[in-house]
């Protein structure tokens, strides 16, 4: 029994890991509450045939989370936050999309809606903290200072869609999964005798159930509006594309064109409406420069030696970090990286611990 009993809302998708986040903080004596945010309308998005997709926070996951927090005995409260997520989320994937960006929703999802609304709400119930079941770590550093560290398992990880997280946030933010192993958490579910503990990951974005994002994009804009050219670095015109959305960063499949070599798409100019490509020596760059970065240490005043991960699934790489006027940084790289994203987000890391991060311009 937890001798500091507190008041903990959890954060419940209706998955293995919030519900054992849930059940891990009431075994320790807390008084916990649970919370599902409704993000969108799940009918809009549901198959003809009924199929329910493998992505979070679908309605099936609500029912999922209300179930176990029956079966923990603790209260929960479905709150609704569809017209949030629409301007904050789905709006803004859409116009970065349009602008020839390829945006990170689940890192916008956590900095707008559950780290900064569903906290609020936990706050007006007098919560000590709000808990979730991210694969990260939370303590504090020699000067008391609160820090976000990796998680223990290294597959699972999660710090990467954190590090907007500010040094206020932390202190009222607790991921009790952060020193586990995926493997452990289901044991624990399995004790617990949870209905989820054998429930499959959610994958792809949980708006777009299908994977189908151009479908999506063209349902929320309309089609034919970017349409334009595909053009070689060198300048000739190869081929035409049916709209600027429907290419990324490093993308090769998909372009219809032949030539001598495999050819991947370098760039993206919406003003023009071209989809650039070239051979893969064009995907290289030795830096890239960041904008809204959220530090979690004191913003350098000298150049910052540390690590860099550009995408989630990426390898950290040794850069400097020097920061820049308006909020920004550049990030030299030690070797030059393929594929840098505009859109995507660029973190920093000191060993395990994340310095801060900000957004590929």
């Amino acid at each position: 029994m937890n001798t500091t009993r507190k008041r903990i809302v959890v954060a419940m998708s209706g998955g293995v890991d919030s519900s054992v986040t849930a059940a891990l903080l009431k075994e320790q004596g807390h008084e916990v509450i649970g919370m599902t945010m409704q993000i969108w309308d799940y009918s809009r998005f549901a198959a003809p045939d009924g199929e329910t997709f493998g992505t979070c926070c679908s309605l099936d996951d609500v029912h999922d989370a209300r179930r176990v927090a029956e079966g923990l005995d603790i209260p929960f409260y479905v709150i609704n936050f569809e017209e949030a997520f629409q301007r904050q989320v789905i709006d803004h994937f859409c116009d970065e999309y349009f602008s020839g960006r390829t945006p990170n929703p689940c890192v916008m999802c956590n900095q707008r809606l559950k780290f900064d609304l569903l906290l609020r709400r936990a706050r007006e119930l007098e919560a000590d903290a709000l808990a979730t079941g991210h694969y990260a770590i939370i303590e504090p550093d020699a000067d008391g200072r609160f820090m976000l560290r990796k998680g223990r398992d290294q597959g699972k990880d999660q710090s990467y869609f954190l590090f907007t997280l500010t040094p206020e946030q932390m202190t009222r933010v607790m991921f009790p999964l952060g020193g586990m192993t995926k493997e452990e958490v289901r044991e624990h579910a399995a004790r617990f005798d949870l209905r989820v503990a054998e429930k499959a990951e959610s994958q792809d974005i949980c708006f777009v159930p299908d994977g189908d994002y151009v479908r999506f994009l063209e349902e929320e804009r309309g089609a034919g509006k970017l349409d334009g050219e595909i053009v070689h670095v060198s300048g000739k015109v190869l081929g035409r594309h049916r709209g600027t959305y429907r290419y990324t960063i490093g993308q090769r499949r998909g372009l219809g064109i032949a030539w001598s070599e495999p050819l991947f798409v370098t760039g993206i100019d919406v003003e023009e409406r071209q989809v650039i490509v070239g051979e893969k020596s064009h995907l290289h760059r030795d830096r890239l420069t960041v904008r809204e970065c959220n530090w979690q240490i004191d913003p350098p005043e000298q150049p910052l030696q540390a690590a860099c991960r550009i995408r989630y699934r990426h390898r950290e790489v040794p850069a400097q970090i020097r920061t820049l006027p308006d909020n920004r940084a550049e990030v030299v790289f030690s070797q030059p990286q393929q594929g840098i994203t505009p859109g995507q987000a660029a973190v920093f890391y000191d060993g395990d611990r994340v310095l801060g991060g900000g957004w590929i311009e």
